[in-house]
């Protein structure tokens, strides 16, 4: 059987992939962005539940993200306008921004954490496919993923698990190759 893609290019995109901030103009095209989540859909899913959901912001509904931001700082009981002002500015830092939600299911055989570690891989497929696609991307969660009044104003359900806001972009400024770490530092034989 041949592949496109041999194991050592396959080990050279993963090891190339790294998070960037500084993300600017161009972002992935509606079809590039199919091919990310075609890519997500392919994670391992215990019972093939599929638990997994996407939301895609551009444009003025990044502002309307950060806008609901600030609404759940205030909810939270936080009034410092340079707080507000930061969480407001968060959803701009990127042209685009793919928030990883995970639909969970209580009535199937599947625990909630399986459902939520296959949304990572899920994630780490949308990763390497846009390392593959040239793009540069961060992923990000944090207390503001855990709020009622966000997953309230996202149309989500207080079930709902919010993985992650994926923020994606061509990379402002290209970062130096991460040094390799040493398998042997995390791999143990057993028993020993």
């Amino acid at each position: 059987m041949s592949s496109a893609i041999s194991p050592i290019q396959l080990l050279q995109l993963i090891e190339s992939r790294q998070t960037n901030g500084k993300l600017v103009e161009p972002a992935p095209r509606n079809l590039e962005v199919e091919q990310v989540i075609q890519a997500a859909l392919s994670a391992p899913d215990h019972r093939r539940i599929r638990p997994w959901r996407f939301m895609q912001l551009r444009g003025t509904a990044r502002e309307k993200l950060g806008q609901i931001f600030s609404e759940c700082l205030t909810e939270s009981g936080v009034d410092d306008p340079e707080q507000h002002r930061k969480v407001m500015a968060q959803p701009l830092r990127a042209p685009l921004i793919i928030i990883a939600i995970v639909k969970t299911q209580t009535n199937v055989n599947v625990p909630i954490v399986e459902q939520v570690l296959s949304m990572g891989a899920a994630i780490q497929n949308s990763l390497l496919q846009l390392t593959a696609q040239g793009y540069a991307s961060i992923w990000r969660s944090g207390t503001l993923a855990e709020s009622l009044l966000l997953k309230q104003k996202m149309g989500l359900e207080p079930e709902d698990v919010i993985a992650g806001f994926i923020y994606i972009g061509t990379a402002a400024k290209q970062l130096p190759p991460r040094l390799p770490l040493v398998v042997s530092d995390f791999l143990t034989d057993w028993p020993a």
